[in-house]
């Protein structure tokens, strides 16, 4: 991974950044993270920790998604202290909207460090 931040020029890209960062931000949760489907909706969550229920934020969103009749992503976005993100949460990506599908991971200021693909 390169120290330097990635650069960002689409606006619907920074647009779910900052939905995650500010998901993260407002719940003081691990992470934050945000997807948008095909038809340019967008879903944010953050991760859920309870004793009976564990889902990372991105998984979340994707499940958001997925309630709601998504039916592809184009992009998702993470906020996390992290490098990256888990296989299984690439793996949820890539169920909903197949392979290439970028993800970006931020920091919890929202500048993005790291993407990778579904």
């Amino acid at each position: 991974m390169s120290s330097e931040p990635l650069t960002v020029e689409d606006p619907e890209d920074r647009k779910i950044l900052t939905l995650a960062r500010t998901t993260r931000a407002r719940t003081r949760a691990a992470e934050g993270a945000s997807v948008r489907d095909r038809d340019g909706r967008t879903y944010a969550a953050s991760t859920v920790d309870l004793p009976s229920l564990k889902l990372t934020a991105l998984r979340l969103a994707v499940a958001m998604a997925v309630s709601s009749g998504a039916t592809g992503l184009e992009a998702a976005a993470v906020s996390t202290d992290d490098d990256g993100v888990s296989e299984d949460d690439v793996a949820a990506v890539r169920d909903l909207a197949g392979a290439g599908v970028p993800i970006l991971v931020a920091d919890a200021q929202g500048t993005p460090r790291n993407r990778v693909a579904s």
